[in-house]
């Protein structure tokens, strides 16, 4: 199962060809200040060993991935959605799947994030997972919309990932 279509996108995994549409993303404040490290990459290196890492980050589900976000009209990513284990903070013991993205500011708005989230949510309900997760920073507003366009259940601020007070979502498979 390595893409996914939607009406607008195409979901895929990342190639070393994405490494500077992914360092273009990644290097950028106000997408990097929401990812796991917060900050932005300096060093295009650091997209290609992100690129190289992803195969682990998946994990074993065959529907779990890091897709890059290519709109039909376009070649090159605008951001990335994940289908991927969310790794357990220290003391709880987890088995979670988790959905995210991040895109390009360029490209902010226009429904991008939720379409691809939806895409990532069938893909992993038809695939058996139970339920998902989504794993925001409290301050996250616009991924927390796109959560609750998703119907996912806020579940407040919780430390059960990543080993930080995150504000949690889940959605239950129907």
């Amino acid at each position: 199962m390595p893409s996914v279509k939607t009406p607008r996108l195409t979901l895929r995994p990342f190639t070393l060809d994405d490494t500077d549409a992914l360092f273009d993303l990644m290097s950028r404040p106000e997408v990097a200040r929401w990812s796991g490290r917060g900050v932005p990459m300096v060093d295009r290196q650091e997209a290609v060993e992100r690129i190289e890492r992803m195969p682990v980050r998946r994990g074993d589900h065959p529907a779990a991935d890091v897709f890059a976000v290519v709109p039909h009209d376009v070649e090159a990513p605008v951001g990335m959605a994940v289908l991927v284990p969310v790794p357990s903070s220290e003391g709880f013991d987890r088995d979670d799947h988790e959905i995210g993205w991040h895109l390009h500011p360029d490209v902010w708005g226009r429904g991008y994030a939720t379409e691809a989230a939806k895409a990532l949510v069938e893909r992993a309900f038809t695939a058996g997972i139970p339920e998902l997760y989504a794993v925001t920073n409290p301050d996250n507003v616009r991924s927390q919309a796109v959560c609750a366009r998703l119907g996912m259940t806020d579940l407040g601020l919780r430390h059960d990932w990543y080993d930080r007070e995150l504000r949690a979502f889940r959605l239950d498979r129907p």
